[in-house]
């Protein structure tokens, strides 16, 4: 008997065809994209090498649905970021800390819906983004206690600034990293304020 928890396995031809081994048929792109929306898991493999390609196919998908009109999600400032990291001592962390930022959103996400529906009731707010705000140090403050508990990288980040006469260099990366958020943010308000009908 079949698993309903095991991944479907999806096989990507040297034509960029995929093929749908659960329901025997070829997929597009755009239909791989509205499993992923509807929860369906699935594991992509090249057909010819039998490697798994799963994380470049998501990848594909993140690309088109951003060259969308109005549905772009990555502001280019994250994105011009993102590309930083790579090679970045830093690198090594970036995947968990996303992770766990997109764990922490997709938990809260109906705290946040209510909070977008109350704010543009009465117009957006500073107070909505302030909001968001504090969630994203939260999140920070939480991620950094958690990796406390693992070496070398407990006493980089959470000795308190207090004990500190001097700035270490990652909790300036730290500050800096917040004041890019908070930027961010201000640039996205700026962008919903713009799609508000005026009264």
């Amino acid at each position: 008997m079949a698993n309903d928890k095991q991944p479907i396995t999806i096989k990507k031809y040297a034509n960029r065809r995929l093929y749908n081994t659960g329901t025997s048929a070829y997929v597009t792109l755009e239909d791989l994209a509205e499993m992923v929306k509807k929860g369906e898991d699935f594991v992509v493999y090249d057909a010819k090498t039998g490697e798994e390609i799963t994380r470049s196919v998501l990848t594909q998908i993140i690309f088109e649905q951003e060259g969308k009109n109005g549905q772009a999600l990555l502001p280019i400032t994250f994105l011009r970021q993102l590309i930083r990291f790579y090679g970045d001592s830093m690198q090594m962390l970036v995947p968990s800390y996303l992770e766990f930022t997109i764990d922490k959103l997709t938990n809260d996400q109906q705290k946040f819906r209510d909070q977008f529906a109350s704010a543009f009731a009465t117009g957006p707010t500073r107070q909505m983004f302030g909001s968001l705000e504090e969630q994203a140090r939260k999140n920070m403050a939480i991620f950094s206690q958690a990796l406390s508990m693992f070496s070398p990288f407990g006493s980089a980040l959470s000795t308190p600034s207090a004990e500190k006469p001097q700035e270490s260099q990652s909790e300036a990366g730290g500050k800096s990293d917040l004041d890019e958020m908070k930027r961010q943010l201000d640039e996205l308000q700026k962008r919903l304020e713009g799609l508000t009908p005026k009264e």
